[in-house]
């Protein structure tokens, strides 16, 4: 029910911004998120956006270069990257979860199947 796009080749520095289409309403009422999985590692939490659309939360290891944002009427959320680095190559994730505590938790209720981010150096 939550479809990614918007991944791709980049060079470091470079922006890029990843959709998140969700299909019968399946954002409504739940708090979103962006996970990441790179290779050889374990997926891990990237940002959180609460139900309201009020509240962000993010990883240090993103936080000031990505925004997480969401459009009600579309039902689709998003992730601005920014100064990409070579480290944020991963297969991404958007995820929907009841609370945004819940997404931090990866108590998650909705995944996407993923979009490739590859940032060259």
């Amino acid at each position: 029910q939550l479809v990614e796009s918007g991944g791709g080749l980049v060079q470091a520095g470079g922006s890029l911004r990843l959709s998140c289409a969700a299909s019968r309403r399946a954002l409504d009422g739940y708090a979103m998120g962006w996970f990441r999985q790179a290779p050889g590692e374990e997926r891990e939490f990237v940002a959180a956006l609460s139900r309201s659309g009020l509240g962000t939360y993010y990883s240090d290891s993103v936080n000031g270069r990505f925004t997480i944002s969401r459009d009600s009427a579309k039902n689709t959320g998003y992730l601005q990257m920014n100064s990409l680095k070579p480290e944020d190559t991963a297969i991404y994730y958007c995820a929907a979860a009841t609370t945004m505590g819940a997404v931090e938790d990866g108590s998650i209720d909705y995944w996407g199947q993923g979009t490739q981010v590859t940032v060259s150096s």
